[in-house]
């Protein structure tokens, strides 16, 4: 089952395979959480958008149908529970936000480094953080879904609700302001 694609799963874990969710949320849990909390970045908050995101996978599970690419549909769900939370709550929807070194902290590490690098590391990742906070929100929202995600633009606009010359745009800027603020950060 290892070789299954992220559809095969999904199709399985809605024929029944447990085992099949246990795998897509291993894989995908650390990407969503981070998308929600560099969103949003209230940790208390991000727990509830994560735990109502997964249960509304498998309340959905028996209507699923592979339209798009799994992660295009996971992210989309995030996505729309992220807005929809907002304006339940009447809370501005504006994203911006300010993460504590304790939530860095939280967020699953996708790779492992040396001790050594682990300082430089960190400090790398606090100034790409707060570049990536400042980012305007429809930029910020792109460059997550395209660095968090993995996805390509087309899958980008469909999530978002925009063409793909607007993702593609909003992408390129969202590069252009954090290379500009890790070139005068050195």
């Amino acid at each position: 089952m290892a070789d299954l694609t992220d559809e095969e799963l999904m199709l399985a874990y809605r024929d029944g395979d447990a085992h099949a969710f246990e795998q897509l949320y291993s894989k995908h849990k650390g990407g969503v959480y981070r998308y929600l909390l560099r969103k949003c970045g209230n940790a208390a908050i991000v727990e509830e958008l994560f735990q109502d995101v997964w249960m509304k996978l498998i309340n959905a599970r028996e209507r699923y149908e592979v339209k798009a690419k799994f992660s295009t549909w996971l992210y989309q769900l995030a996505h729309n529970h992220f807005i929809d939370y907002y304006r339940k709550h009447s809370i501005s929807a504006s994203m911006s936000q300010n993460f504590q070194d304790d939530e860095l902290e939280n967020i699953p590490a996708s790779s492992n480094h040396q001790p050594e690098q682990q300082v430089e590391f960190q400090q790398q990742t606090e100034i790409l953080m707060h570049l990536i906070n400042e980012l305007p929100d429809e930029q910020r929202e792109v460059f997550l879904l395209r660095e968090e995600a993995g996805m390509g633009l087309a899958e980008i606009a469909e999530v978002t609700g925009v063409n793909i010359e607007t993702a593609k745009s909003r992408l390129r800027y969202a590069v252009n302001r954090l290379r500009k603020g890790l070139m005068s950060d050195e």
